[in-house]
């Protein structure tokens, strides 16, 4: 016996298999295997739950992928509002912590100055970063003007070679 993984197609088609067969071959006799006896209609009966549970559960998922579909649909068209509308509950109630609370809203918090030693630290910072990048304002750009290195133009040797190899032909090359 294989030990190959049976997928649910396979063990649909089995099961309508294992019933055509039954009911072919077997329509009014008892069988007993596996320390069981069953008579034909039961074991076809018992067979066919298996099939209408795999059938049911085919059917629940895609009512469940329909459901995700649905809510995803929903979502583009709500989640826009909804952020609208908290925006203009915070920008109406901006001064009522209570009232936003009763929307499950919190105020924004109003950025905190910074210290002086902050202020120095940043702008230390920035001018460092500026260094290391190269980064000039408009000021300092219109400044910079770019000059064109002048460079003596190549001269060909005088020869009458036209490309051709100083090796005769048919004789191979060694490098």
């Amino acid at each position: 016996m294989s030990t190959a993984k049976v997928t649910k197609a396979t063990l649909e088609q089995r099961v309508r298999d294992l019933v055509a067969g039954t009911q072919k071959h077997s329509p009014n006799g008892s069988l007993t295997f596996g320390g069981a006896t069953y008579t034909a209609a039961a074991l076809v009966q018992e067979l066919q739950s298996l099939a209408d549970a795999l059938a049911a559960a085919d059917a629940a998922k895609a009512s469940w992928q329909d459901a995700l579909k649905n809510a995803a649909t929903v979502r583009a068209k709500v989640v826009p509002v909804m952020q609208a509308y908290r925006t203009w509950l915070v920008a109406t109630n901006g001064n009522a912590p209570s009232t936003l609370a009763d929307y499950g809203l919190t105020p924004r918090k109003s950025a905190t100055p910074l210290t002086s030693a902050q202020k120095v630290a940043k702008a230390a910072k920035a001018e460092a970063t500026r260094k290391a990048r190269g980064t000039m304002g408009k000021k300092q750009k219109k400044d910079v003007k770019g000059t064109v290195p002048t460079t003596a133009p190549v001269a060909s040797p005088t020869g009458s070679q036209t490309g051709a190899s100083p090796v005769a032909a048919g004789t191979p090359r060694t490098q």
